[in-house]
């Protein structure tokens, strides 16, 4: 179509009127309309796996002796609230939480991922040696970086804006949010933010200075990270922080003593502007009005001060000033740049998690803007720096992450600062772990097997070299494939095999006339070893739990050259008796205490690299327990309830010696039959659970 009038004022271009904004592919639909996010559809339920109070469950399991001390060395603690570690996507996780929380956090801090070419391998110690073995992501976390770099910054800021937008949701009307970025998306993202919460809400940039330089030979090196500070409106909390004066500051500021010693530095008494009161009136011969100023206090004032020889009289008939004693001052006010906290390589905080940010960092942050009681989230979570700190500060806290090794590591820190609070006396909160059983769709079916989930267990049983089933020749769409005597059923990409799942699958198998089940997921619901154990016991079926090895989805791996398929981990363990003391009360008798032996181990070895898989299996075979890296036991388990820490050991960065052998001495109420639980965290964050029978005799 020919354009026959020229634009102009009475006939403006449609580029003209649109508004300054960032725009990314996604950003709106094909009819021009802006995407929102459906927090609604996302919702999903959070299954509470985990409660601990360690202190106070191992006192409990001692005894009610034990347990009535426990109690009243704790009569401080701070409230009934239980803190949450979060083990999912942390899109549905806030998603899900919305109906509880929304409104209701006071501060947000997230430490995204901001590198495109990021390499997260990472070194991890096994034994108490100083061996290590490489650790790769999950296949859940390497699927989930795919997508937010599927499109470069396009589908990174896609992700962000809608996690930001559920963050804003969950802030109450005077909370706050830190962004903690670098210089590859730092500058989008302060866009994005704006966006978000309204330019008005931006409050700072943040300037962190890190111990050590990125090194690059081609440019400056980078010493710095970003962190961006936005509120959700002017209402928000805000506590000064002071830091100390630098030497410098100090000889340069204080340079005036007086007789007594003490150093003071000379400020204003005077203010721009007449005044018609007091303060505009001359003082001591000295009219100030008639410079255009006006005195800082009253007359009254400047003579009571004067009195009380705060004013500094400089030679030569210049106007008086107030003296500011350094003894009286909080320090300065806290600047933009930060460049006095770190996180040495040696320090006792350091949990070698890759992306771990110093305590000091957060302290500052949550000290500025939450108070005591206050609710904070963190939803990267990483090593779980942000939980710590708002724990030792009294905060409440939520915090997720996608990582189950960043979720094992949080755990572990916060049971050690649950350790340390508890022998100084102070208050602390209990925890608890979720599991969000669903992950979405994942990018390599979406983009190279077209979404189909035939396609994707075409390929899986081809690598597994199993043979597919005629459609007509089983009755459950359950099982896909026959590989000797056992039936096989491959899991969907876009989900993680949970209990639900391994019941339907194991009742088609008993229906089908199987002795054998192999069942291959991606991803296996936590302690699901746990329900496979049980079922196996109950009806007979011998049951395998394969994970789906990565090297599949490399784009030049085929059938004719298989990856290695792994079982998730075995574990071993019985009870010891200890018979003790007699009973008190009517019943009498010999106590009995009981303790958990660890029997045996091998770790599923599923995030280690392929060059280090052939030695690593053989070292695992022969040493098991040098790959645990914590363990717990729940002397009283209930299939129906969360996994309770009654007792735990762990491997720490300055002691990694790991008992086999409990020592709690569990006191079991009466006689009768009751259940343990046992649960193994390996080296590379992966979890494995059985339960011991357990019989009092007396």
């Amino acid at each position: 179509m020919t354009q026959t009038q020229p634009y102009g004022p009475n006939n403006p271009h449609p580029l003209s009127r649109m508004k300054t904004e960032l725009v990314w592919e996604g950003k709106y639909d094909d009819y021009g309309n802006r995407r929102t996010v459906d927090s609604s559809g996302l919702a999903l339920p959070l299954q509470r796996i985990e409660t601990i109070d360690e202190p106070r469950s191992r006192a409990a399991a001692g005894g009610h002796s034990q347990l009535a001390l426990f109690e009243r060395q704790m009569a401080g603690k701070r409230d009934d609230f239980r803190n949450r570690l979060i083990w999912g996507d942390n899109k549905l996780v806030m998603a899900s939480l919305l109906s509880e929380f929304r409104g209701a956090v006071d501060l947000i801090y997230i430490d995204p991922p901001f590198d495109m070419g990021a390499d997260f391998t990472m070194s991890v110690p096994i034994g108490d040696e100083k061996e290590t073995a490489q650790k790769e992501q999950s296949i859940l976390e390497m699927v989930a970086y795919r997508d937010i770099w599927g499109k470069g910054t396009d589908s990174y800021l896609h992700m962000m804006y809608e996690r930001l937008s559920l963050m804003k949701e969950l802030l109450s009307e005077r909370g706050s949010i830190y962004v903690h970025c670098d210089w590859h998306v730092g500058h989008h993202l302060r866009i994005l933010g704006e966006e978000i919460f309204g330019s008005d809400n931006f409050r700072n940039e943040l300037i962190w200075k890190r111990t050590t330089a990125r090194s690059d030979s081609k440019t400056y090196n980078h010493i710095h990270d970003v962190i961006l500070f936005y509120s959700k409106s002017h209402g928000a909390t805000w506590n000064k922080i002071y830091t100390a004066y630098a030497d410098d500051q100090v000889k340069k500021q204080y340079r005036l003593e007086e007789g007594t010693g003490r150093l003071f530095q000379p400020i204003t008494l005077i203010v721009p502007g007449t005044r018609s009161g007091s303060s505009g009136k001359p003082w001591r011969g000295i009219d100030v009005a008639a410079r255009g100023d006006h005195w800082k206090y009253s007359i009254e004032d400047l003579d009571r001060l004067d009195k009380e020889g705060k004013v500094y009289w400089p030679p030569a008939g210049d106007i008086p000033r107030l003296k500011q004693y350094l003894d009286e001052m909080p320090g300065m006010p806290l600047q933009s740049i930060w460049s006095d906290v770190g996180l040495s390589s040696n320090s006792s905080e350091r949990t070698d998690y890759s992306t771990q940010k110093p305590e000091a960092l957060l302290e500052r942050i949550i000290q500025t803007s939450s108070n005591e009681g206050d609710l904070v989230a963190d939803f990267f979570c990483g090593s779980g720096t942000t939980g710590a700190v708002a724990e030792r500060l009294g905060r409440r806290w939520l915090m997720s992450d996608l990582g189950r090794f960043a979720i094992h590591t949080s755990r572990k820190r916060l049971i050690e600062l649950q350790r340390t609070l508890h022998e100084a006396n102070q208050p602390y909160r209990s925890f608890d772990v979720y599991n969000l059983g669903r992950y979405e769709r994942q990018w390599w079916q979406r983009e190279r097997l077209r979404g189909a989930d035939t396609e994707h267990r075409k390929l899986v049983l081809a690598f597994y070299r199993a043979e597919p089933l005629n459609p007509n020749g089983v009755s459950s769409p359950l099982l896909h494939a026959r590989k000797g005597p056992a039936l096989i059923h491959v899991d969907g990409i876009d989900g993680i095999f949970t209990r639900q799942d391994l019941r339907a699958v194991a009742q088609a198998a008993r229906e089908a006339g199987a002795r054998e089940l192999h069942c291959l997921a991606w991803e296996f619901e936590m302690d699901l070893k746990l329900e496979s154990d049980r079922l196996e016991h109950e009806t007979g079926l011998r049951i395998r739990l394969v994970r789906i090895p990565r090297e599949i989805m490399e784009k030049n791996r085929t059938p004719a050259d298989p990856p290695i398929f792994l079982e998730v981990a075995t574990l071993g363990a019985q009870p010891i008796y200890h018979p003790s003391s007699s009973r008190g009360g009517a019943g009498g008798g010999v106590q009995t205490t009981v303790d958990i032996k660890l029997t045996s181990f091998i770790p599923s070895l599923t995030e280690v690299p392929s060059k280090e898989l052939a030695a690593l299996q053989d070292r695992a075979q022969e040493s098991g327990f040098d790959f645990i890296d914590f363990w717990a036991v729940d002397f009283d388990y209930d299939d129906d309830q969360p996994f309770n820490h009654h007792w735990q050991t762990y491997r720490t960065r300055k002691d990694r010696s790991l008992p086999t052998v409990s020592t709690q001495g569990y006191v079991y109420p009466k006689k009768g039959k009751y259940t343990a639980c046992v649960k193994v965290v390996d080296v590379f964050g992966a979890d494995t659970s059985i339960t011991v029978d357990i019989e009092v005799k007396s």
